[in-house]
Formats: structure tokens, sequence, C-alpha cells
């Protein structure tokens, strides 16, 4: 059987890929920060080698939402240099087969034409507001390329569009905005006051969730062998406002007349669109989660897990 190793294990898209491994004919190693450094190469090339995986999932990274990618850039930047760096290059000495990286339609250039898909990457400088943890990641596609080139390994990289579900981090300040808001909207119920949603409510974003992704990451490890990063996203069609994500979330909650927009906070990028015809061209059947699902199955998980969740 093989060994897949999964950095990030129990993350976001770790915890899915858990869900639905069991499915699958393989051996999965779920690494987590307390397992191995990955900042540091020596615990890395020990972690790796005592595991020897066949294949390796890399979602590790230092990430957060809007906030923390404006107020802590060194850490955002820093951090996932190397953590991609020592991934890689352990892959690689270890003669892994196999190695899928996970980016993120946020390191696309800011101003660009829309949808934007996978030649569009480096087009131009990302958003000013989450420029470093985007260059960070931007270098692991060129480093990933760097190693196809020069030694052929089969190093890939994947850019899903933004990520939530059950086992995401709900931190009020560091967290992407679908958890955040899911707790500030129970915070909000329990003390009976208003919903508040930071900005205007009218940036557009595709949301995937989780369980979804991670059965396309697995086929991108057994189907996709192109050099070239894939998006891994719902449809265009698909794509929501911050405000129409607010007021699921405010549904679930049976709070949605108590809804108020903080329009002194700043927006980010308005919007992201990322074409996934690409992705649809091999797989054209795939059936994504309808968001309003996908809220409902978060929302219950995080109140069913309250006490132990991250946040």
């Amino acid at each position: 059987m093989k060994t897949i190793l999964v950095s990030g294990g129990t993350g976001l898209v770790g915890s899915a890929l858990k869900t639905i491994s069991t499915n699958y004919l393989y051996k999965f190693i779920f690494l987590s920060s307390t397992n191995c450094d990955l900042t540091s190469y020596s615990s890395t090339l020990y972690t790796f080698s005592s595991y020897n995986p066949d294949y390796v999932i890399h979602l590790a990274a230092c990430v957060g939402g809007l906030f923390k990618n404006m107020d802590h850039k060194v850490d955002m930047y820093e951090k996932n240099i190397l953590i991609n760096t020592n991934v890689l290059k352990v892959c690689h000495e270890i003669k892994v087969k196999k190695v899928i990286s996970c980016l993120s339609t946020c390191i696309f250039p800011d101003k660009t034409i829309y949808p934007i898909d996978e030649t569009m990457l480096h087009n131009g400088p990302p958003h000013i507001s989450n420029d470093a943890y985007a260059y960070a990641k931007r270098m692991l596609d060129v480093h990933s390329r760097a190693y196809q080139e020069q030694y052929g390994d089969k190093f890939i990289c994947v850019i899903p569009t933004n990520i939530y579900g059950p086992y995401d981090n709900f931190h009020l300040q560091d967290s992407h905005v679908i958890p955040g808001l899911i707790h500030k909207c129970y915070l909000a119920k329990k003390e009976n006051k208003p919903f508040i949603i930071a900005g205007s409510g009218t940036p557009l974003r595709q949301f995937i969730y989780s369980e979804d992704l991670a059965i396309l990451i697995l086929w991108t490890l057994e189907n996709y062998n192109d050099k070239e990063p894939i998006i891994l996203s719902v449809p265009e069609s698909q794509e929501k406002s911050i405000n129409y994500v607010a007021t699921c979330i405010a549904k679930e909650f049976n709070y949605e007349n108590n809804m108020e927009f903080d329009t002194d906070k700043p927006d980010g990028q308005f919007k992201k669109t990322a074409n996934n015809s690409k992705l649809m061209s091999y797989i054209k059947s795939f059936q994504f989660t309808p968001i309003e699902d996908g809220i409902s199955k978060t929302v219950n998980w995080f109140i069913n897990n309250y006490i132990v969740c991250r946040k």
C-alpha cells in the first residue's frame, strides 16, 4: 500500500482529507506542527525520512485572514518561505514520487482581468493587503517548477479558492471570512448584540467546501501530471458576496434580522474570480457542495465542537 504524508494534516483541508481517506487505498500520515517543525530543515528531514512516503500533499502554511496578512507581513513571508523550501528540498532528497502543494487564488495579481486562470499567476503584484504571504506562496510555484525542470521531479501546485468547512480556525481576528463570521454570529446571538460584519459586504468570492477540495486534491495526485498549476474551484456562477455569505450564516442562527455592516473597516480586494474550466475539462460531472449546505454543515459542526475547536 502506497503512503501519503499530509503536511498541515490537522488543519482544515488535512482534516477533510482524513474524513474521506477511508474511501481510498492508501496509508495516510497526517502531520501536524506538534509532530514536526517544518521551518527547521533538520526536523523536516528527520520526520519525512522516518515515514519515507511515496507521495506528499503539502498543505502546511502560516495562514490567516485579511487583518493577519496586513499586520504580520514578516511572519507571513518568512515562515512560509522556510516551510516550503524545507518541504520541497527534503521531498527531492528522499525521492518522493509526487508532491501536490497548495497555493491560493489570493496570490494572483491585484490589477488583472477576470476571470483569472493558471497562466496569469505572475502577471503583476498581488493586492497590498496580503503581498508578503502572496509572494511567499508564489515562490512555491517557482520552486516546484525549478525541481521539475532541473531534476524531473513531479512537484505540482494546485490553486484552490476560499476554503471553508469543519475543523477550520474560527479565531475572531486571524481566521478567514466564513469561520470568522460564524464565530461572530454565534457570540452576537449569545450576548444579544448585533451581528457586525466588517466592511460593506460587497466583495465577491468563490468558496469551496473542504471535503470537495480534498476529493479534488486526491484526484490531482492520481490523475494530473501537467507541469502547470491547476485551479481547484467552484464555477464562476457560484461566486457569492460577503453579504450573501453573512446572511446564510445568520439564517443558520435564526439571527438574520440583527445584522450590521461596519463600513469603516476595509473590504480588501473586491473580487478574485477564478476560471475553473481547466479542471472541468477533466472532470465535467463533478458536483460541488452548494454553499448553503456547506455553511449549514460548518455551523452545526462549530456549535457541536465549540469547546474544542480552534478559536
